[in-house]
């Protein structure tokens, strides 16, 4: 299967209904599995960090993404030239000054929904899909009771916020992902080629999972886990939103994180003790086990592990020197400074993980709505920033390979968007392979030669 995995510290700015999303999610990619992170979906205030987050921004970079990868058919486009959608009646209402209601069915518009200032939990349905199947997230025996399902599979375990999780939604009378997956079914649900499968926010950290609708059926063991590792080493202004889940009999986990800021001598190892404790606290909820089978409750336990986020680590030289090397465009000089690369290379962080060769330039900071560093036209050296990669993606585990590792141009933000591609492979229960008559070599070998062909495409 192709994964696309993207992530992009949009700096607290709310998207705007028209925001071109070809750098953050490319129009030409054509993905199985769609893993978008986002960091300050929010400015990272005290009331949002102390008080009660603003959900608003993460509905809207839901609905663009939705937009991106669903598009319109024709047949909803003809629809909506004999019904005028429910944004442009919100617009219509607001200049004539009056309050038009909206009911539920304008609520389940595939269009864009910036009209309205809905819960993510409410808003994450619109782009859920059943196809009409019901989803077990355990594989369990058909003896075990909705109880047990609900109590071991749809809680999101929390390290250190409250228990208000998109998985904790309403269940249908027989136990599936529609927590995360269902939604009931509308013409537009069946029209859509993605299914959005998990959606979560913590303060400015924001994930969303979305899957091609074929392959729904397949996931299980879905779950969420949060941990803060922000003011007093608690709050979530910094920190991971984790998602783990299972494609056939394979297990993903995919951790989404922001760690410690600050460019002065030690504050690396800060961001080390951050993935630390991220190891060491995240825990999945128990779910019932299959003979022989172990559903894994840690990070390093699942079989494919993707780490996406603003790592927030720096380049151990000074302004000056950076800047010199970046008018040579000496990539690799300045990449030896590259602190992620030190402590890895020194084992005190991400032992064993992989990442790809980086061949673009520093993605942090820019000034607003430009291509140059902020540096470059900021006078005092305490606003100042040196440019450093802080937005990466990492991996772990066997049967990865990374087709792609690039860096979006969009001035939205500070932050340039990072993408990679991955293509993995998954193991098919025997029973499967039994009924299409099919033996394990054969699949392997099929495996591998999608696999070749692929990574020659690209």
């Amino acid at each position: 299967f192709r994964i696309f995995v993207a992530t992009w510290n949009v700096g607290g700015n709310t998207p705007h209904m028209g925001l071109n999303l070809n750098d953050f999610l490319p129009a030409d990619d054509h993905s199985d599995i769609y893993v978008l992170g986002f960091q300050e979906i929010v400015p990272l205030n005290a009331g949002n960090v102390l008080v009660l987050e603003d959900n608003e921004p993460a509905a809207k970079w839901l609905s663009l993404i939705d937009e991106a990868l669903n598009g319109s058919t024709d047949s909803e486009t003809d629809t909506d030239s004999q019904t005028p959608s429910p944004f442009t009646t919100s617009i219509s209402s607001q200049a004539s000054g009056m309050k038009t209601p909206v009911s539920r069915d304008s609520k389940m518009h595939s269009g864009p929904l910036f009209f309205q200032k809905p819960l993510l939990k409410s808003i994450s349905k619109t782009y859920r899909t059943e196809q009409g199947r019901r989803l077990r997230a355990c594989n369990c025996p058909s003896k075990v009771t909705r109880k047990y399902y609900r109590e071991s599979c749809f809680r999101c375990q929390h390290a250190h916020i409250s228990d208000d999780d998109s998985t904790d939604e309403e269940e249908d009378d027989e136990p599936s992902i529609s927590s995360v997956a269902g939604l009931p079914t509308t013409p537009s649900s069946n029209q859509q080629r993605y299914s959005l499968i998990a959606s979560k926010q913590m303060v400015g950290i924001f994930v969303t999972v979305w899957v091609r609708r074929e392959i729904v059926q397949h996931l299980g063991h879905l779950r969420l886990s949060c941990v803060g590792r922000g003011i007093m080493g608690y709050l979530g202004n910094k920190g991971c939103i984790c998602v783990s889940m299972s494609l056939h009999q394979t297990s993903f986990c995919f951790v989404c994180s922001h760690l410690a800021s600050g460019e002065k001598e030690g504050d690396e190892l800060r961001r080390n003790s951050d993935v630390s404790e991220i190891l060491k606290h995240t825990q999945f909820k128990k779910v019932c086990r299959r003979s022989g089978r172990r559903v894994p409750e840690k990070i390093l336990e699942h079989d494919r592990i993707i780490w996406l986020g603003d790592l927030n680590y720096r380049i151990a030289l000074s302004y000056t020197e950076t800047k010199k090397l970046l008018e040579e465009n000496d990539w690799d000089a300045l990449f030896e400074k590259d602190q992620l690369k030190i402590e890895r290379e020194a084992g005190r962080v991400f032992e064993g993980w992989k990442e790809g060769k980086i061949y673009f330039a520093p993605t942090y900071k820019y000034s607003n709505n430009s291509d140059t560093y902020a540096g470059e036209i900021v006078t005092s050296k305490k606003k100042r920033r040196t440019p450093a990669w802080c937005d990466r993606i990492l991996w772990h585990g066997d049967g990865i390979v990374q087709l792609s590792y690039i860096r979006g141009e969009s001035k939205f933000s500070d932050h340039r968007p990072v993408c990679a591609a991955f293509i993995v492979e998954v193991g098919v229960s025997d029973d499967r392979l039994k009924k299409q008559g099919l033996s394990t070599p054969n699949m392997k070998v099929g495996a591998e030669e999608r696999l070749s062909s692929r990574t020659s495409y690209f």
